[in-house]
Parts: structure tokens; sequence; C-alpha cells
């Protein structure tokens, strides 16, 4: 048996749901490597030649990924377009299988071990605009306790469940809401920004061995809102 017969499933994972796209390889649940984009709305324009970089970098050729993840949302509108269909179209190239996984659940996997050990609920929160952020509530075990929805964070949010547990807040979401959140001593608000391609690992091996593989044809970003475009101030003429 070659060393490539023995490696463990090679995953490319792709977030690209917040304004800081990321890439990451993983082999089984190990992190060989990973990039950033840090170039507001520059998705569309770096993504396929960040991937085309890191693997040649680890020397991987496309053909040896087992599968592709990517981040299904919600998130960035334009961010999420351009990752899915990223992703999709590798897949198809290279008669690969699509995992998807969604953006808050890859911040709740950050955190499971710290909330099992203070018996707490986890929270992530993507800022969506203003006081609104895309938010779920998960148990230690990675159970939704409350559905994924677009909440705005006001004076006594969330505090009957506050009332009754620890929640360990964390994304750039709770971040922007710490001054009405922080109000609980039973709120636990880490500075963890936002998801990332490099904490995908765990729970894209675990969809690779379950054969939890997305519909090519039908697979879609969940935006959770409708996209609403606004007319630029550019003045062209």
């Amino acid at each position: 048996m070659n060393q490539a017969d023995e490696r463990e499933a090679l995953i490319l994972a792709i977030e690209t749901a917040t304004a800081i796209g990321s890439i990451a390889v993983f082999e089984g649940e190990k992190l060989l490597g990973a990039m950033d984009m840090r170039r507001a709305r520059s998705h569309a324009r770096l993504l396929m030649p960040m991937i085309e970089q890191l693997l040649d970098y680890l020397e991987i050729k496309p053909a040896e990924l087992s599968a592709i993840g990517v981040s299904k949302g919600p998130g960035s509108y334009t961010g999420l377009r351009v990752g899915v269909s990223t992703a999709k179209g590798l897949c198809m190239a290279l008669d690969k299988p699509l995992l998807g996984l969604g953006s808050l659940d890859t911040l709740a996997y950050k955190v499971q071990v710290l909330a099992s050990e203070l018996d707490a609920l986890i929270c992530p929160m993507l800022d969506a605009r203003r006081m609104e952020v895309y938010c779920e509530v998960f148990d230690s075990q990675l159970n939704s306790r409350m559905p994924i929805e677009a909440k705005i964070i006001e004076e006594g949010a969330f505090e009957e469940l506050l009332s009754e547990h620890k929640v360990i807040f964390l994304g750039d979401g709770a971040a922007k809401c710490r001054p009405i959140l922080s109000q609980s001593p039973q709120a636990i608000i880490l500075d963890d920004g936002l998801s990332s391609a490099s904490d995908m690992g765990s729970a894209l091996h675990k969809k690779f061995l379950e054969k939890d593989v997305e519909d090519l044809m039908s697979f879609e970003p969940f935006y959770l809102k409708s996209f609403v475009a606004t007319k630029s101030k550019k003045k062209f003429f």
C-alpha cells in the first residue's frame, strides 16, 4: 500500500459567508493548510486562484481530493453565491461529493468542548445589519435547541433562556451586541469573530464518513432572508 492509499479523506473547505472568506484543506480532521481573503468584496476574484495556490503549496492535485465542503449560510448573499457555485463547479469537474455545512454550525463546533465543561448552551451569531443577527441555539451535543432566525437584539433578548441556562455567545454578531447580552451574568461572550474554513474539519469529516452529501443539482445557499438590491449612489455621468 503506497502513501496515497494510507491517507485519510482529503477535504477542501470553502467559507465565504462573511466579509473575510477563507479556504482550508484537511486530511481527516487534521488541518493541512489554510488561507484567508481579507479584501472586502473580493471573493469572486480571489477564490479560485487561492484554491489553486493552496493545493499547489500542499502538493495536492485537485483529483486527489475526496470531497469539497462549503459553508451554506446564512451570511453574505454575494459571498455565499460565489462559494457555493465554486464548490459545485469543482465537484462536477472532479466528480467529487459536496458537503454542506451551516455557518452557525461551524461556530458552534469551535466551542463544543467548552460548552460541555461549563454545562452551557451555545448561541453563535453572525452580523446581519444594525442590531439584527443571524443566530441559533445549540446544546453541548450540537443539537438545535432554538431554530435559526434573523433576530433583533434589544433589551431583554434571550431573557428567558438566560434565566435557566448559561449561554456561550460568539461570532461577530455577539461582539456587536455585547452591551445588551452582558447584562446577564449567565451570558458568556467570546471575542471570536467569524466562522472560518479552518474550523470546519471535524464537522466535514463526520459528514463524509456518514455519506451525508448534498445533491449537486438542487443544492442552493441558505440565505435566510431575501436579497434586497440597493441603488448605487455613485454618479456615472
